[in-house]
């Protein structure tokens, strides 16, 4: 009735708001959804508390929308319950102030909760008066909230949205929270009274009679949500709440009782099986304090062999502490820029390896210094990062690593599926070197060049259990399976190889050598997308090992793929035209390094620049007109080699180290790509207007005017095929 009061004449909710809402959790008994999307992903919904009322959106540009205008009057009237008293609106929000008082509302701007309101309307991004707002509602009051966790998530990495994000410490008691993923938002029609049923209690105790005994209603897609939705909700702080400490409960005896799947490469799961739910479930029942060691018994995908043992005798290892970080020349403002620019991101922390490994199912007691403990250092458990959430098969659990803040002298750390140890250090943070003591975790391989001797190495890769280890420069260092290393006799001269690679990284970059922090290649059983893909780390899939650490391999047939990534992570947004160039440019790295350290020619280094490849692309976008829509990938490529050919890589170099000082750079594609023009241009002293032109590029008018006083570039390598065409 509640949820048929609130849309009531509505047909669709459009939400296309001018913002990237977050999706909502309703998990409350008294909580339901209102908006979903056609995955049952939440962006509205509303919730019972004590006497009173709460309604949710997932985004505050919903709650002064025009076209949301119909359901923010239910909304109001069915939180008001039937008084007649004042709506308080927060002034951050005074245009839904505007909308509400236009059709009678008694409304008034109150920067804060007034005691004559009888429902107030707030963004959720302030806590300071959560106690006042829970007690507001307990007591009869209507709260209508609204607001995204994605962007306090972006920058708090290694914090829990559901148990730290402001609004959501607002949100939990009422059995509704905020989730830090994203939503796309759209036009959708009011859920159908199916959709609508989709409830995580309900789904919960489907899912619990599916397990114990094969039956239950429960679809496919309500099992996928419940695993997202499950694994959230295990981030709320239960403790002091029996509500959510017997649900703590119910689910740790689920699953003690079904067991952990063995899902494996060989051994995949659907992700809308009961067995990916429960590997949710367990990774962070695990998370939320439940003793691992009861979940992973008989773990069916245990990499270390049975007879390993944690060591009780601690373990002291030293860090550097110090991460001065980088500053890009650009900032993050949106989810947009987190999207295409994740590598901004990046820059921040620095993870430091300790060597050591902690086993699946297993806790370690880590131990720091007072000062440590106050520098914002973090415990790091696993390098496979990558979240598979959205993968539609499952050969690994989704999440299996874990961070936790080093806040305090000494804490217990664990992660269901156990991974290599690291300490975060964030950027900014000047410790220098730094003790760290680990209790219960094995020794892992690691090889750091300059530093291990080939006799310690020998022994260490035969005696250390662990299933993953390390080989590491300052400049970049490759997390590969223990099984690869062990046929790696002496790995000096690979590792010695990859730091002249980083070196032309860093050259063609303009980029400090060497690096500020050392570039990190993992590999793993499944990544998030494609073969590889760029980051911190890089991920790549575990067939891509063996050519990481083959320098035969290396100087005979190349290292496109690796090199690619990394050329990925040199981009930046100034001279990036997006989508056209993403990628596109980055190649100029692997071009770079082939040609200048392995000694192998373009030409030979990818099949896509064999000369007749070349020619042919070239013909068939002149062929067209040269729309700037076709210009992109190995086309956009072509553009890049051809002003190198002509003029070496110096301007280059020299226009990518001087774009990190440069201001004003223009946000739009078109205005970028009219300053590259320029700025090329000036750079080598000839006009290469009618040059981009002739590729589609939007030359200005002005531009071409101001670049006239060059010398015309009369060789340009078009101006023979454009005469054919012609």
């Amino acid at each position: 009735q509640d949820q048929q009061q609130l849309l009531e004449g509505i047909s669709e909710l459009d939400i296309r708001t001018g913002g990237i809402p977050s999706q909502l959790l309703v998990h409350g008994a008294l909580a339901f959804p209102l908006g979903l999307d056609a995955s049952l992903c939440c962006f509205l919904a509303a919730a019972r508390y004590g006497r009173g009322r709460v309604v949710l959106a997932a985004h505050e540009g919903m709650l002064c929308a025009p076209k949301m205008g119909p359901f923010l009057l239910n909304a109001v009237r069915w939180l008001a319950r039937g008084q007649t008293g004042k709506v308080g609106v927060d002034p951050s929000l005074k245009n839904l102030c505007s909308l509400l008082s236009e059709h009678g509302l008694q409304c008034s701007l109150e920067p804060h909760l007034t005691s004559d309101s009888c429902v107030y309307c707030c963004k959720v991004y302030s806590d300071k008066e959560a106690k006042e707002l829970q007690e507001f509602v307990a007591e009869g009051g209507g709260l209508l909230i609204g607001g995204q966790a994605w962007w306090w998530a972006s920058q708090n990495p290694g914090r829990s949205a559901l148990a730290s994000f402001p609004g959501n410490i607002i949100l939990n008691c009422f059995g509704l929270s905020i989730l830090p993923r994203t939503l796309s938002p759209g036009c959708f029609p009011v859920p159908t009274p199916e959709m609508r049923s989709y409830h995580f209690r309900k789904a919960l105790s489907e899912f619990q009679a599916k397990l114990n005994h094969g039956s239950g209603n429960l679809e496919k897609s309500c099992l996928a949500q419940l695993g997202v939705d499950g694994a959230a909700f295990l981030q709320i702080p239960a403790e002091g709440v029996p509500a959510y400490v017997s649900l703590h409960r119910l689910l740790r005896k689920m699953l003690r009782r079904s067991g952990l799947p063995a899902v494996s490469r060989e051994n995949p799961v659907a992700s809308d099986s009961c067995e990916a739910t429960v590997l949710c479930l367990a990774t962070e029942l695990a998370h939320s304090g439940t003793d691992c060691s009861q979940l992973a018994q008989g773990l069916g995908t245990s990499t270390c062999s049975s007879s390993v043992y944690p060591s009780e005798h601690p373990i002291t290892v030293e860090i550097n502490a110090t991460n001065p970080g980088m500053e890009p020349a650009e900032s993050v403002q949106s989810l947009e820029d987190l999207g295409e620019w994740d590598w901004l991101t990046s820059y921040d922390d620095s993870w430091v390896s300790t060597g050591l490994y902690l086993l699946e199912g297993q806790n370690a007691e880590v131990s720091l210094s007072e000062a440590a403990a106050s520098a914002g250092l973090k415990v790091q458990i696993g390098c496979h990062t990558d979240d598979l959430t959205k993968a539609s098969t499952l050969c690994r659990a989704p999440v299996v690593t874990h961070q936790c803040c080093m806040d305090r002298t000494k804490r217990s750390v664990s992660c269901l599926w156990g991974g290599l140890l690291y300490v975060i250090v964030p950027k900014g943070s000047h410790l220098g070197p730094v003790s760290v003591t680990i209790t219960r975790a094995v020794p892992a391989p690691y090889y750091k060049l300059g530093e291990t001797s080939l006799e310690d190495w020998r022994s260490c890769v035969r005696q250390n259990p662990a299933p993953w280890g390390e080989l590491a420069t300052d400049n970049i260092i490759l997390t590969v399976p223990t099984a690869n290393l062990q046929t790696l006799e002496d790995p000096e001269p690979v590792l010695r190889l990859w730091d002249e690679m980083m070196q032309a990284v860093a050259r063609l970059a303009a980029q400090p050598f060497p690096f500020h922090r050392p570039e990190r290649i993992v590999a793993d059983v499944q990544i998030s997308a494609g073969w590889m893909h760029s980051g911190y780390p890089i991920m790549c899939h575990l067939q891509s090992v063996q050519e990481l650490i083959s320098e035969a391999g290396m100087r005979s047939r190349g290292l496109w793929g690796p090199i690619h990534e990394l050329g990925h992570n040199q981009q930046r947004r100034g001279w990036e035209f997006p989508p056209h160039t993403t990628e596109a440019t980055c190649n100029l790295w692997s071009v770079y390094v082939h040609e200048t350290v392995l000694g192998i020619p373009r030409a030979q280094a990818h099949p896509a620049l064999s000369p007749p490849e070349r020619e042919k692309r070239i013909k068939a976008h002149l062929r067209k007109g040269a729309p700037l829509c076709d210009w992109k990938v190995w086309t956009a490529l072509e553009t890049y080699l051809q002003l190198q050919e002509a003029f070496g890589w110096e301007p280059f170099t020299q226009l990518f180290a001087e774009y990190q000082t440069l201001s004003g750079i223009p946000k739009d594609k078109a205005g970028k790509m009219n300053l590259w023009v320029k700025k090329f241009s000036e750079k080598v002293q000839k006009n290469l207007a009618p040059f981009f032109e002739a590729w589609g590029w939007p030359v200005k008018k002005e531009v071409a005017e101001s670049l006239g006083c060059l010398p015309p570039w009369q060789e340009h390598p078009l101006r023979a095929h454009l005469c054919t065409e012609g």
